[in-house]
């Protein structure tokens, strides 16, 4: 298949939004981890990786290695260390195939294999960021699980986790970031809209993402 098929990643895209239980990724990201790269990110111009390094780079965090949160190929990671090329980044997925991917670009220090709407007990808990493109959206993680990613922080933590901007609204994300806030469990709330293609392909130009920026207490 061509690598770089605007259509094709347009179709890829549209059934990733559409997907359901957790074993129906797993099938999906078999196949779609080749093409993740070409067919889908480059073909369609995808700068969300960019957006969340961006809002990452403008906030005061400590020491620590960040967590990656549905990294995919790695393309945060990547783009992570463009603007800090001494981080050290941890991801996790539920793809293995797509964890593949990702280890062979060697940006992380460790990988891990997760469905994060089960059990996470696996997965470190003193990150001091988390990171996330992509995985807040249609056919993948709801709201609800912004609280346990919260717990997988250290307090003093930064978080830039984009959220499909439609879904954001959709799904009540503000509801649960105010609950946590109240809840006194992260301050410093900040919403920060960035585009996630880079215009290329018209039926997605005005696509974009609510990243969520705080810290955690």
């Amino acid at each position: 298949m061509n690598g770089d098929d605007p259509e094709e990643g347009v179709r890829l895209l549209h059934r990733a939004y559409s997907l359901g239980a957790p074993d129906t990724h797993i099938d999906f990201y078999r196949d779609f981890a080749e093409l993740y790269d070409s067919t889908y990110a480059a073909s369609l111009g995808y700068i969300y990786p960019l957006g969340i390094a961006s809002v990452l780079s403008g906030q005061q965090r400590p020491q620590g290695a960040i967590l990656d949160i549905g990294c995919g190929t790695g393309l945060v990671a990547t783009a992570i260390r463009k603007v800090d090329p001494s981080a050290v980044i941890d991801g996790v997925d539920i793809s293995p195939d797509m964890l593949g991917k990702a280890r062979a670009k060697g940006e992380y220090r460790d990988l891990v294999a997760a469905d994060l709407t089960a059990d996470c007990s696996h997965i470190a808990t003193d990150y001091a960021a988390i990171v996330s493109a992509g995985t807040f959206t249609f056919g993948h993680l709801g709201p609800e699980l912004i609280p346990d990613m919260v717990g997988l922080c250290r307090p003093g933590a930064v978080a830039a986790l984009g959220v499909n901007s439609v879904y954001f609204v959709e799904q009540g994300f503000r509801d649960v970031l105010d609950s946590l806030e109240t809840e006194g469990r992260i301050t410093n709330v900040a919403l920060h809209e960035m585009p996630i293609y880079d215009g290329r392909d018209e039926a997605h130009q005005d696509d974009t993402a609510m990243i969520l920026a705080f810290t955690t207490i």
